[in-house]
């Protein structure tokens, strides 16, 4: 995985269990993609400083997921109903039975929702 889309998530899952401060530097760099420079400039402290807040962050967030596996159980959650919309949108080509394609096209709308809500 991408290392920023892995750090993104991570800090979707765990992000509430660091400090206010952490969250603050973190985000900073992974959602609002500035520099180390411009953060510690912003936070007066040395891009030194932001780059090591970084660093321990990716360590607690990783050591969160190695406990609790939230993102690996996530993703594999995901894939699955991806296969099952790949699934249902086969049956929906196959099938002529308006009754059966109204139940299929109930389920698509909702592992559409599912999606939406991960």
């Amino acid at each position: 995985m991408e290392k920023i889309v892995r750090q993104s998530l991570l800090y979707d899952f765990y992000g509430e269990l660091l400090t206010e401060h952490q969250k603050a530097i973190y985000e900073d760099v992974v959602n609002n993609d500035m520099s180390y420079s411009e953060i510690a400039r912003m936070n007066q402290i040395s891009r030194q400083g932001v780059y090591d807040m970084i660093k321990r962050c990716d360590k607690i967030l990783e050591e969160y997921e190695d406990k609790l596996q939230l993102v690996d159980k996530f993703m594999k959650a995901r894939k699955q109903v991806e296969k099952m919309k790949d699934c249902i949108s086969e049956l929906m080509e196959e099938n002529r039975d308006d009754r059966l394609n109204s139940k299929i096209e109930a389920i698509d709308r909702l592992s559409d929702r599912i999606l939406d809500e991960f």
